[in-house]
């Protein structure tokens, strides 16, 4: 692949540098997001245990994903800016809707 510069060469720069970027494909303005759950695929609901505001306990809370990248998921619908969430597997509880944290 080709890539233009916008920008002028720095002094150390040679030809057949390895060089590391990000390409940015689509920019999300004025979403909530939250790091990729241990389960959860991009434009799927799913539940999760979002902790109380005294953090003794989670509650089990649905929620809709949007669009994801490699570390990050959009939350659509569910949560809001703050709230805090378990990421990690909780399969083990699935058949609580509460559990408490220690």
């Amino acid at each position: 692949m080709d890539v233009t510069l916008e920008e002028p060469l720095h002094p150390g720069d040679r030809p057949d540098l390895s060089v590391d970027g990000t390409i940015e494909l689509e920019q999300l303005n004025n979403v909530v997001y939250m790091s990729r759950p241990a389960f959860g695929q991009e434009n799927s609901s799913i539940t999760i245990f979002k902790l109380t505001l005294d953090g003794a306990e989670a509650v089990r809370t649905p929620i809709k994903l949007g669009k994801a990248a490699v570390t990050t998921i959009v939350v659509a619908d569910g949560l809001k800016p703050g709230d805090q969430v378990i990421l990690s597997d909780m399969s083990q509880y699935d058949a609580y809707d509460r559990v408490r944290i220690k």
